[in-house]
């Protein structure tokens, strides 16, 4: 009873609270103390010497019982009064907490709905300029193989027009990616693996730049539940914007550890880092700090570890750069064993 209680939202917990027994006890408790006070203080004034006397008649019983149903009433008052109170603060709680549900489900809801009108522009986008894209690439193409050597600058612009296709090729990849739902196809895979496989294909960045990378997964850390393709190119994706933060002869981590009935997987760099205030706005779409960013990576990597049952952050790293943490739902052979 204790854990179903515990999982209720404040709303839900405000509202059961005000009908539990026992609520409204204060006014009977200040009914019972009011009676008590007045029986003592009568018994104190004829201990003092005070007679309580009507027509030369005894009337301490009388004056007792009097005084005990006024000072009864008025602890009954006084305990409603303070029982209303509590009431109110409850019922107000409960109204904060109502609105403040409301407020994140609305947010949520306006976001979805532009993420869906987002979603569909890039479709449509995608679709048009995909073919055009195609014939202008392979126009291209042809048309360097037939320049004569001796012609230097025609061949120039001609693997200029190769490359820029094949950069906006990419990026429509990256729209259509972005506009289809995520569909999982999930499997056991090591995270040892998983790793591996992330700094493999960031190998030759990794020379370029001179950073060094380092992973590590406790070896009792079992497999977990996940689309092998969709996410190794989460952690793909991370390993190269850590790369690409760090600075020349650098360290990147990958690092995997569980958290209760969750499992963290981390990439960290020794970057500058991200600012607080960018956190939250650096998985939005299209958001980007560098010039010639679009802005999906981290979106579709939200997308993928959300299909997963998970959630992705980004915090500091010890080393003051970038942290960003994939959290996903232990399996029940994902965990610790001793």
């Amino acid at each position: 009873m204790t854990n179903a209680r515990a999982r209720r939202d404040p709303a839900e917990q405000a509202f059961a609270d005000k009908r539990l027994p026992g609520h409204g006890s204060l006014q009977w408790w200040g009914t019972l103390i009011g009676a008590i006070a007045s029986l003592g203080d009568t018994e104190i004034l004829r201990m003092l010497g005070v007679r309580f006397a009507i027509n030369g008649h005894e009337a301490f019983l009388l004056t007792a019982a009097w005084f005990g149903m006024s000072f009864a009433t008025l602890g009954f008052l006084l305990g409603g009064s303070i029982d209303g109170r509590r009431r109110e603060a409850r019922a107000a709680k409960m109204t904060r907490a109502q609105m403040e549900t409301i407020r994140e489900a609305r947010e949520k809801l306006i976001q979805n709905e532009k993420l869906a009108a987002l979603g569909q522009l890039a479709a449509a986008i995608a679709h048009e300029v995909r073919n055009p894209l195609a014939v202008i690439r392979s126009a291209a193409q042809s048309l360097r193989d037939t320049v004569p050597g001796g012609s230097v600058d025609a061949r120039r612009a001609c693997s200029f027009i190769t490359n820029e296709a094949d950069r906006l090729s990419n990026l429509v990849n990256s729209l259509l990616a972005f506009a289809r739902p995520v569909q999982i196809s999930p499997v056991k895979v090591p995270i040892a693996e998983l790793f591996e496989r992330a700094i493999t294909l960031a190998a030759e960045q990794k020379f370029e730049k001179h950073v060094h990378l380092h992973s590590h997964a406790p070896a009792n850390l079992e497999a977990i539940d996940v689309d092998p393709e969709l996410m190794s190119q989460v952690f793909v994706g991370l390993v190269a914007k850590a790369i690409e933060a760090a600075d020349s002869d650098g360290d990147v981590r990958l690092e995997a550890k569980p958290i209760g009935s969750q499992i963290e997987l981390t990439v960290s760099d020794s970057g500058p880092g991200v600012a607080p205030e960018l956190r939250e706005r650096v998985f939005e779409p299209f958001f980007t700090t560098r010039a010639e960013g679009v802005g999906l990576g981290l979106a579709i990597a939200r997308q993928i570890v959300e299909a997963h049952g998970g959630r992705i952050e980004v915090g500091e790293s010890s080393s003051g750069g970038a942290r960003f943490a994939v959290i996903l739902p232990a399996t029940e052979r994902a965990t610790v064993t001793a």
